[in-house]
């Protein structure tokens, strides 16, 4: 992380963003730590590292004029890397690795990874079908969000590598395109 971390700072409360977030878990992840804990100017973030769990729990500041101890933690479910735990066999490309001449998509976040906009709507995409550079191929769910991930080439898919519903995380494989 950067020696001096820049803070976002919202109502007088100093916040830490998304990415020193997102950079905090992956340090906790890398060293195998059983967690760390911070706490600035009523905002907490507490990150449990290798725990059965697997959770982070985050603080969130109360609102004006409360104390920010009175703020109940969020827990969201952590990155599987986070908690040092081995990557399902699934997450990972096949043995021989993608085909040749492929490009590999991978996951912008960490998330839920859903093939379709809803369980009763056709997939966005399939093994073999033709894909276009923009063209929506999957949607990953974040924090309640729901980001559609595109294809950055056009090409045909070769392989989808998550299961539908399955918890992807930041640069996991998605799909191999093969680019023509």
């Amino acid at each position: 992380m950067d020696a001096a971390p820049r803070e976002a700072c919202q109502g007088g409360v100093y916040v830490l963003t998304f990415e020193q977030i997102k950079e905090l878990i992956g340090l906790v992840a890398e060293n195998r730590l059983q967690g760390l804990e911070l706490e600035r100017s009523g905002f907490r973030l507490k990150i449990d590292g290798q725990q059965a769990q697997q959770t982070m729990a985050v603080a969130v500041p109360a609102a004006a004029g409360a104390a920010a101890s009175a703020a109940p933690p969020v827990t969201l479910p952590m990155p599987a890397a986070a908690a040092a735990a081995p990557a399902a066999p699934a997450a990972a490309p096949s043995p021989a690795g993608p085909p040749a001449g492929s490009h590999v998509l991978t996951s912008p976040i960490v998330g839920t990874f859903y093939r379709a906009p809803s369980p009763d709507a056709p997939l966005f995409t399939e093994v073999g079908s033709r894909v276009k550079k923009g063209q929506v191929l999957c949607i990953i769910e974040a924090m309640k969000l729901m980001n559609e991930i595109e294809s950055d080439v056009d090409g045909v898919v070769a392989e989808v590598y998550p299961q539908n519903a399955q918890a992807v995380e930041f640069g996991e494989p998605l799909f191999a395109i093969k680019t023509s």
